[in-house]
């Protein structure tokens, strides 16, 4: 299990065999059955996630109404940046889609390699540049982009999404209504 792990952080950034045996001290495994959260809202964020199996759909709370911010799904990672960085409780909540399997690694394990490992402050800024990034893409998608499109990307860059989340979840996720949704399903 973990050597996907590592096959991936590698893929983003190249790590040797030393950092890797400080990473996995700092990992744990965590099994969830599909409905289960992740992180509440109100918890503070203390792990960056990785799905090594399953998904998940990251959203939050306006007016009373789920809002959903964005589907994780396997060989990805997630986390409530905020939460994360300022040590708050976090406005996300983090729910599998699915039975799934996660490998968290600890804040306390990040902060003890950033200062101690070259390699591993190396790939962390890499992963934040890449969750930037995404960010930044979804920003543009929401304001650039037709409802039409956003749902095409969707299709074509997360498929599996569509075999999990229910339609009022990927409608939330799109900014459009589910009958907007159904009218560009069908």
């Amino acid at each position: 299990m973990f050597s996907e792990y590592f096959n991936i952080l590698g893929s983003i950034s190249p790590i040797g065999e030393l950092c890797r045996k400080k990473i996995e001290s700092h990992l744990t495994i965590k099994e969830f059955k599909k409905g289960e959260h992740i992180l509440h809202t109100g918890e503070t964020c203390n792990h960056i996630y990785f799905m090594y199996k399953g998904c998940n759909r990251i959203y939050y709370y306006k007016n009373d109404k789920e809002i959903t911010e964005w589907f994780t799904s396997e060989k990805h990672f997630c986390f409530s940046i905020t939460s994360f960085f300022d040590k708050t409780p976090s406005h996300l909540s983090i729910e599998t889609l699915e039975d799934s399997v996660v490998i968290q690694l600890s804040r306390k394990g990040i902060d003890e390699l950033i200062h101690s490992d070259l390699e591993f402050a190396n790939l962390f800024i890499n992963i934040l540049s890449g969750s930037l990034k995404l960010s930044q893409k979804r920003m543009d998608s929401m304001q650039f982009e037709t409802a039409r499109q956003r749902y095409q990307n969707l299709v074509t860059e997360q498929p599996e999404i569509l075999q999990f989340a229910n339609l009022q979840h990927i409608a939330s996720f799109l900014g459009i209504t589910s009958e907007t949704l159904s009218r560009i399903r069908s």
